[in-house]
């Protein structure tokens, strides 16, 4: 992992909702975070991330730019970006 930060841009957030995009270069992490809300995740590239869960294991995420999906409040984990090049994706949460 490179040490690097993914970069967060929050583009909405009101009393609904919450609307971040990142921005991952290669080996960025969001670092350990835990999410207080409903959320969906929509890829803007094609790449893959990796999952750490609180118990230090490792899971991969292929993702292709445009297919969404959603997870309930509560998930913790760091997220890295495992793939060559940049990976974007847009995070909206429900409040």
């Amino acid at each position: 992992m490179s040490g690097a930060r993914a970069v967060p841009t929050v583009q909405v957030d009101n009393d609904r909702t919450r609307v971040t995009e990142w921005r991952f270069a290669p080996g960025a992490a969001t670092g350990w975070h835990r999410h207080e809300y409903d959320y969906v995740v929509v890829p803007q590239t094609t790449g893959q991330l990796k999952l750490v869960d609180g118990q230090g294991n490792e899971t991969f995420a292929d993702l292709a730019a445009g297919i969404s999906y959603f997870r309930e409040a509560g998930v913790e984990h760091d997220v890295i970006n495992a793939s060559e090049g940049e990976f974007v994706f847009v995070e909206i949460e429900f409040k």
